[in-house]
């Protein structure tokens, strides 16, 4: 039966390269599994449509309804200019205004697509007209949003947790630390390319007025900075479990978005929930499929075939990581985070385990491989958004795009891998 279950693989890859729709493409491999293997469908239907019962998948239409209502609100310009008044007179500063933006908005929202949406289309051409190239500026805005898929809290890091049966919680805190690192080593790439464009830097104010101003965008800005806290802080003090907080934020965005920024109206609101509602039954159908034919991989013995034949290559640690990253490198190029997760985790975790890295740290490993996957063609999905977005072609966005991913990115994907305290810091330091 392994024979067929790499068929079922094989069938499943094909169908994904040729752009068919990822719930056809797993109905595909489940197929093959029914027809060619004689697996029983019938009692894994009703597995698959209890497991979507889960309370615990409920956070998943609520963190993104909340997050597209937010980016529907208008915060991002006031985020923007809270950075901004910190960091804009510096020469390139107007970049490191683009990650630490997307990392916040990442904390609200939890989605790479919302960063692009809500920062690209203020700072895209406030940084063209500062001297960046218009290319550079879309490269950065959507590898930096990146982060709404690391910085907690992260739809992608609760289907994780309850794919592997890992704690949410842990998994939320895994990625924050490989989070805030990709942040400051975009900051710090961006720094060293900005010497060479032609910029023209905005005057920081002085005295009493640089402190009346900054305390008017703090000001306006706060009502936005206060949702990651009451989410997270809910959450780690133990007075909301993340479903909780999910419906919390929902409520806590509606009359934000309404009576104080103002940025959202009936029809925009409308609009939100339209928006999320497909795409969470698109997710919904996608995790159905995905993982029956997950399950039907474990009871096969596809993982415990796995690890055996792994460990015939080699036993060496290093390598097998290395090798590891790799793979999940190459599925995130071809498929969404969501679906690299649901389909690889079941199937590499024994041999996680095998090399004695905890479940929380392989969070943190597929977290940054699989968002990765976001800006890496050929699906590199949110690096395709923000060129459209920006108004840039694709094929010109590439460059600055993986001078990035390679200079800022991959160093942490490794450091994830290798310095396992990089991401167990801040789980350890909370208990979990």
């Amino acid at each position: 039966m392994i024979e067929i279950a790499l068929l079922s693989v094989v069938v499943l890859v094909v169908l994904l390269t040729l752009g068919v729709p990822l719930p056809y493409c797993f109905g595909a491999g489940l197929m093959v599994m029914s027809l060619v293997g004689g697996t029983t469908m019938k009692g894994n239907m009703l597995w698959g449509v209890g497991q979507l019962g889960n309370p615990i998948l409920l956070a998943l239409p609520l963190f993104v309804l909340s997050g597209a209502i937010m980016s529907a609100s208008g915060i991002a310009a006031s985020l923007l200019h809270f950075v901004n008044i910190f960091v804009g007179h510096i020469r390139g500063g107007l970049g490191v205004v683009a990650a630490v933006s997307c990392a916040i908005i990442g904390a609200i929202s939890g989605s790479g697509l919302t960063g692009v949406a809500a920062i690209g289309p203020l700072l895209i051409p406030e940084m063209e007209e500062r001297g960046y190239p218009r290319a550079y500026a879309t490269a950065l805005v959507a590898n930096s949003s990146i982060l709404g898929l690391l910085i907690p809290p992260s739809v992608t890091m609760i289907i994780y947790g309850w794919v592997t049966d890992t704690s949410i919680l842990a998994c939320f805190l895994a990625t924050l630390g490989p989070g805030l690192l990709i942040m400051i080593s975009f900051s710090i790439v961006n720094l060293i390319m900005a010497r060479r464009f032609p910029l023209v830097l905005e005057a920081r104010p002085v005295g009493k007025e640089f402190v009346s101003e900054a305390a008017s965008r703090i000001g306006s800005a706060t009502p936005a900075l206060l949702m990651p806290i009451i989410i997270l802080g809910g959450i780690y003090g133990g007075i909301m479990t993340p479903t909780e907080a999910a419906a919390v934020a929902v409520i806590y965005a509606i009359p934000v978005g309404f009576f104080i920024y103002r940025g959202l109206t009936w029809d925009t609101f409308l609009a939100a929930g339209k928006d999320s509602a497909t795409a969470v039954g698109a997710i919904m159908f996608m995790i159905l499929f995905s993982m029956m034919l997950s399950q039907m991989f474990v009871f096969e013995g596809v993982p415990q075939a796995l690890v055996s034949s792994v460990f015939e290559i080699t036993q060496n640690k290093v390598i097998l990581l290395i090798l590891i990253n790799l793979m999940l490198f190459l599925v995130g190029m071809v498929v969404n985070d969501v679906t690299a997760i649901i389909l690889i985790a079941p199937l590499l975790l024994p041999l996680m385990a095998a090399l004695d890295v905890s479940p929380v740290q392989f969070a943190a490993i597929m977290g940054v491989n699989t968002a990765m996957g976001g800006v890496t063609p050929p699906y590199a999905s949110i690096l395709y958004f923000a060129a459209r977005i920006g108004g840039v072609k694709v094929t010109k966005v590439i460059r600055p795009a993986m001078i990035l991913i390679i200079t800022g990115y991959v160093p942490v994907v490794f450091l994830t891998s290798f310095w396992p305290d990089l991401s167990l810091f801040f789980p350890r330091l909370f208990g979990y």
